[in-house]
């Protein structure tokens, strides 16, 4: 009898344990060329089922998104379909235009950036190159709630977006590096004033305002980040990083 309990006793702490741990990341690679050139790398969720498809779900759509060529959008493609599809448009493409030695290309790389208890921050660098005299690129920050798996947006992170705007301008305007001292915050936003990014990921050194290509004047040559430190903003965050 007192075996059986121990045993009994054993099981529970190893599934207390486990409830603990919800989450964990794999790498998740594909990579294939006999058409198109495409590398895909992204961290998986591993773990609580129902957390970790709503996590995975969210990320193979972001991926699906960046490499649909069509002008109609698809939620629900996975990515093995957007292969699929990008595939589908890189050989017509060599049909019409059997002369071109141009092969289009796909890299997106995701790692996960940031986790706590609060928050996971996931990063996915894309680079698509389909001709032209360039590839485009950009990053996307993936911030989710590692207790329910929900993706969250900026009213979900900031709860003062006034007073939030107020500190990011001022580490903007503190942060970046203009042209001549005439140029003012409307320069950088096409005439307008300053707006906060779509972008906002979570860093081990503070929360990171992210500017892609052409989010921000033409003449910002490529990424603009801004780095605000936690302790600058601890007051207008609904997130405890």
């Amino acid at each position: 009898m007192k075996k059986i309990s121990l045993l009994f006793i054993i099981a529970l702490i190893i599934s207390a344990c486990n409830k603990d741990v919800k989450l964990k990341f794999e790498p998740q690679l594909i990579e294939k060329s006999e058409d198109a050139s495409i590398v895909i790398n992204y961290p998986k969720a591993i773990g609580t089922k129902a957390i970790a498809e709503k996590i995975n779900h969210q990320i193979e759509h972001v991926i699906a998104s960046e490499m649909n060529m069509a002008e109609t959008h698809e939620n629900n493609m996975s990515v093995t379909e957007a292969i699929s599809e990008f595939d589908k448009e890189y050989k017509a493409f060599k049909k019409d235009f059997q002369d071109s030695s141009q092969k289009w290309e796909v890299k997106i790389d995701g790692e996960v950036i940031y986790e706590s208890p609060e928050v996971i921050c996931v990063s996915l660098q894309t680079y698509i190159d389909t001709g032209g005299a360039h590839g485009n690129g950009g990053v996307t920050f993936l911030n989710f709630n590692p207790e329910t798996g929900a993706m969250l947006d900026q009213n979900d992170i900031i709860s003062n977006q006034a007073q939030f705007k107020k500190i990011a301008e001022k580490a903007f305007k503190d942060q970046t590096k203009p042209k001549d001292n005439n140029e003012t915050i409307e320069d950088f936003f096409f005439g307008e004033g300053f707006q906060l990014p779509s972008n906002i990921g979570f860093t081990e050194d503070g929360l990171v305002l992210l500017y892609n290509n052409y989010e921000i004047a033409s003449y910002a040559q490529g990424i603009t980040e801004i780095l605000l430190p936690y302790s600058k903003i601890k007051d207008v965050l609904k997130v405890n990083p």
